[in-house]
């Protein structure tokens, strides 16, 4: 065995692999192509278009200052801005300040109410009579005099009741067609 030899049998060469390494290699891209084309053109133009965009960016960058967008706005312009925004502030307060004030209003007039319907009620009992039966009464021309729009005590209906005023569920009797015995007491008859 020669080490040094150079024969048939030492293996492949520079040579061998020239033409039928491209041929092969050539036939690995047409493969890929022909199961991945429509991927690799779409993947091509998107990186395209993403390098485009980046370079363009970068380039208007170093020329853009920080302040350069807010020198070139008018002065006139900015002033008119804050004005416009200072009256809508304004008359967002005042609008807040009437609803307030129309808050405090209606809780004093209910306060009032609370009063005079404890005054009415002190004196009905300092005379003796049910309290209850003139509070009921005091709402009802307060509920009627307010506002027709508010809500109005309904009347109930005469409602019917569900059952019979001699029904008890403890005795067992008028329970309809269901009934419950309890079962035999003592030992369990399994065993």
């Amino acid at each position: 065995m020669e080490l040094g030899g150079g024969g048939a049998a030492a293996g492949p060469g520079p040579n061998t692999f020239g033409r039928g390494g491209f041929e092969v290699f050539l036939h690995t891209v047409a493969s890929l192509l022909s199961s991945y084309g429509w991927y690799l053109l779409l993947a091509g133009v998107i990186i395209y278009f993403l390098i485009r965009k980046i370079s363009q960016s970068l380039a208007s960058e170093p020329g853009r200052q920080p302040g350069a967008a807010d020198a070139a706005v008018e002065p006139d312009e900015v002033v008119r801005r804050q004005e416009a925004l200072a009256a809508a502030r304004l008359r967002m307060q005042e609008e807040l300040n009437a609803q307030a004030e129309r808050y405090k209003e209606k809780q004093k007039q209910l306060e009032e109410e609370k009063r005079r319907q404890k005054i009415a009620m002190w004196e009905s009992m300092q005379e003796g009579k049910s309290y209850k039966g003139n509070l009921k009464l005091n709402q009802q021309e307060v509920e009627s005099g307010a506002s027709t729009a508010s809500a109005i005590l309904k009347s109930k209906p005469n409602k019917k009741p569900l059952r019979g005023g001699g029904y008890n569920p403890l005795s067992g009797e008028g329970g309809g067609t269901c009934s419950w015995r309890p079962g035999r007491r003592g030992p369990s008859a399994g065993g």
